[in-house]
């Protein structure tokens, strides 16, 4: 039998991720036991201080017990912290150590959603992959440059470390866990259950491309506003370099360092992402759209739009256009 620890941290934290964690892996107990099996899981609700926390956004979780008390763990579940990001770490100081000393001892950790940044202050994370909430991923890669931040899947695992990608996709990497403690039947029902698509794996259909702007590179800044302003044409990298006074190969270097993406990467987020927006309006075909945004080969502009959003431009105009949710 495996023990969970689902922390309740000091904070604003996610009440849905602790209550629903705990109640997807409490039905995988009750599941077994209805076949005359033994429990899954040993849950606690294990808190860095004995009394609810005032602060904890809907309403306080009292936990069972707390860290000091859980010397040997088999799981470590985090739940989002939406706290101010520096108090949260003041908050829970006692927690850093006490996940890198678990780590140590052979205890596997879960984050779910912007956990993520909790966890990768303790370093675990450094050369692992990670996913989180998709708004969150600019920041986080300032935040932590050694971390492998791969912000479209939904589910990620290296070293008896996961992670999950924003908001709801938690359930999914609950179900991914019961599927690997349980099995694959198991994790099917439990899908089945709870009306979760078992093998959902990315969260690209979801995430808005908004740009990299925290920066402080003016000129990268005025390269952004042009490729934004200008979706429709194409803009060649001599261009837009010339244009902001540097060299090809230095503003191709400060463009990637400051936005994380190549300058095609760039120009091409910002092309689907109208795109996007106009199948979501649902008023034109899929070739309208496709030259709106500046694409004149379907092949090219299907194989983009894949790539920057896991669907085809057909896919997604059927699933997000206004009219057909309308109709």
């Amino acid at each position: 039998m495996k023990h969970i620890s689902i922390i309740v941290p000091r904070g604003h934290v996610s009440a849905v991720n602790i209550a629903g964690t705990h109640q997807m892996l409490s039905w995988v107990n009750e599941y077994h036991q209805q076949l005359g099996k033994e429990k899954v899981f040993d849950i606690q609700l294990v808190g860095v201080q004995e009394m609810p926390d005032s602060a904890a956004g809907l309403f306080p979780i009292s936990p069972e017990t707390v860290i000091n008390n859980i010397t040997n763990t088999d799981l470590i579940i985090l739940p989002a912290i939406h706290s101010d990001f520096e108090q949260s770490l003041r908050n829970n100081e006692a927690l850093t150590g006490w996940l890198i000393d678990q780590y140590k001892e052979g205890a596997e950790i879960v984050s779910l959603c912007i956990s993520s940044f909790f966890l990768a202050n303790t370093g675990l994370l450094d050369g692992k992959p990670c996913s989180t909430h998709w708004q969150s991923a600019n920041l986080f890669r300032e935040l932590f440059p050694e971390v492998i931040l791969t912000d479209e899947k939904i589910v990620t695992e290296a070293d008896g470390i996961y992670t999950s990608g924003g908001a709801y996709a938690f359930t999914n990497l609950i179900i991914y866990l019961i599927e690997k403690f349980a099995g694959r039947d198991t994790a099917i029902l439990a899908a089945k259950n709870f009306m979760i698509d078992i093998d959902r794996s990315s969260q690209s259909p979801f995430m808005i491309f908004t740009g990299q702007k925290t920066h402080n590179d003016t000129k990268v800044l005025k390269a952004q506003t042009f490729i934004e302003e200008n979706y429709k044409k194409r803009i060649a990298v001599k261009e837009l370099s010339e244009k902001v006074h540097l060299g090809r190969r230095t503003f191709e270097r400060r463009f990637k360092k400051a936005t994380s993406n190549s300058v095609l990467e760039y120009q091409q987020r910002v092309k689907i992402e109208a795109a996007k927006r106009t199948f979501e309006k649902g008023r034109k075909t899929v070739n309208e759209v496709m030259y709106d945004v500046g694409y004149s080969d379907p092949k090219a502009f299907r194989d983009v739009f894949k790539k920057f959003t896991d669907m085809t431009p057909a896919d997604y105009l059927n699933r997000y256009s206004s009219l057909e949710m309308s109709s």
